[in-house]
């Protein structure tokens, strides 16, 4: 292969450390993509991405709009009582239109195509919780270290979200 020419992705590994909606939509969907252009895609659900995966938290996932440069409004409006529910709403009714599924199918669609799901040993144990708490197609629980170690081999690429 010559300088110029690009490796092939073969396998995306994406980190999800917030469950803010808008952050597990996004990491869903990139993971949905890499699936369907036959990559290999596994998603680590670390710290408070791990409510993504809470069975009693992931049908409940909100749009933090405070400190969210994207929401473009001043923070202080953002953190006025509604407003969090408000922005959540106006997203779910957007992403219904589009046909986006919620994050319990998401989960199943992503498990059946292949993608590799797996929580943090590190956060879990932090946060107190068993494997019993979480998504129950879960691929396994890992250290960082075997999340790691899941990223040999050319064409790997990792995205912290």
């Amino acid at each position: 292969m010559s300088t110029n020419e690009k490796a092939a992705v073969k396998k995306m590994l994406l980190i999800l450390s917030k469950a803010t909606l808008d952050n597990v939509y996004a990491c869903f969907i990139l993971a949905n993509g890499a699936r369907m252009e036959g990559i290999e895609a596994e998603i680590f659900f670390t710290f408070f991405g791990l409510e993504a995966i809470q069975k009693k938290k992931m049908e409940r996932l909100h749009v933090a709009t405070v400190g969210n440069p994207a929401m473009h409004i001043p923070t202080m409006l953002g953190g006025l009582p509604g407003m969090e529910g408000l922005a959540t709403s106006m997203m779910k009714k957007e992403m219904e239109k589009l046909d986006i599924p919620q994050v319990p199918e998401f989960l199943e669609i992503l498990s059946a195509s292949g993608a590799k799901l797996w929580a943090c040993k590190l956060a879990m144990e932090m946060f107190h919780l068993e494997k019993g708490d979480l998504y129950d197609d879960l691929d396994g629980i890992l250290t960082v270290g075997g999340f790691y170690d899941r990223a040999k081999g050319d064409g790997t690429h990792l995205m912290f979200i």
